[in-house]
């Protein structure tokens, strides 16, 4: 079997540790194979890079394991080509020794080119990838809090939800600020609705007529300053992330400017 890369290095990540084992062929006799056991500490991960360097690697693969691969694939990957690999594929190629180490066998399937590497996006984009996810989990977490809201309200039979369609816009807030401080009526809570709302202020005032109770009031007050709250982080996450798509912005503007050009 032919080997395709003469320096490489197989990644074996835990939690704690990264086993590395490098083959590198020689022009005769055996490939030389060292092993070596690393931390995940950023020290640790920048002397895994030396050490690689120090024998000449040139390709480096690893396990998509978990969320662990990430800060060693971002310190390896201005260095070397890293292959990130699916480890169903690694355990579906056959001929693997019960013996042989888990980095040394991803080492030998790299070398002969049994393996193949996972589509990784640029630096760039996976920072854009991981804003906009995180964004994601907050907007859910928010839609969460306003579903407990809305139980609160129900056990309190008050049918706000059935009324106004958005029981946290800027006229329901308003409602459920007065609710909250308990000495405002129906009548008089309807009358702060805003827009098309305003037009249902006598449903609305029914909708109100509940049995709101102090422990209510305050559940709602504790939810709506985590939601506010939330509003406030998903606002700033909206900021970075259009800072970071700024750059993708001018260049598609300075692209469609060059073909503009061209066709005059």
């Amino acid at each position: 079997m032919d080997v395709l890369h003469t320096h490489c290095a197989g990644l074996d990540i835990h939690k704690k540790t990264v086993v590395a084992t490098v083959i590198v062929s020689k022009e005769r006799g055996k490939p030389l194979k060292a092993t070596c056991t690393f931390g995940t500490m950023t020290d640790d991960l920048l002397a895994l890079s030396d050490w690689l360097m120090s024998y000449g690697i040139t390709h480096a693969a690893m396990e998509s394991t978990g969320e662990y691969w990430k800060p060693i694939y971002d310190i390896l990957e201005d260095n070397y080509e890293v292959w990130l690999v699916n480890a169903q594929h690694i355990k579906a190629v056959p001929g693997r020794k019960t013996d042989v180490k888990d980095s040394e066998w991803i080492a030998e399937l790299l070398r002969y080119g049994l393996i193949r590497a996972s589509f990784v996006p640029p630096k760039g984009q996976r920072e854009l990838r991981e804003l906009t996810r995180m964004r994601s989990s907050f907007v859910k977490e928010r839609a969460s809090l306003v579903n407990r809201l809305q139980k609160v309200l129900e056990s309190a039979n008050v049918k706000l939800a059935s009324v106004a369609s958005d029981v946290n816009g800027v006229s329901g807030k308003a409602i459920l600020q007065a609710m909250i401080g308990g000495r405002a009526t129906p009548e008089q809570m309807a009358e702060l609705a805003q827009g098309r709302l305003r037009g249902k202020r006598e449903l609305l005032s029914r909708s109100l007529h509940g049995y709101v109770k102090p422990h209510h009031r305050f559940v709602l007050s504790e939810l709506l300053l985590h939601i506010d709250g939330l509003d406030e982080t998903i606002a700033r996450f909206d900021e970075e992330i259009r800072e970071y798509c700024r750059p993708f912005e001018e260049a598609i503007e300075l692209l469609d400017t060059k073909i503009g050009r061209a066709h005059v």
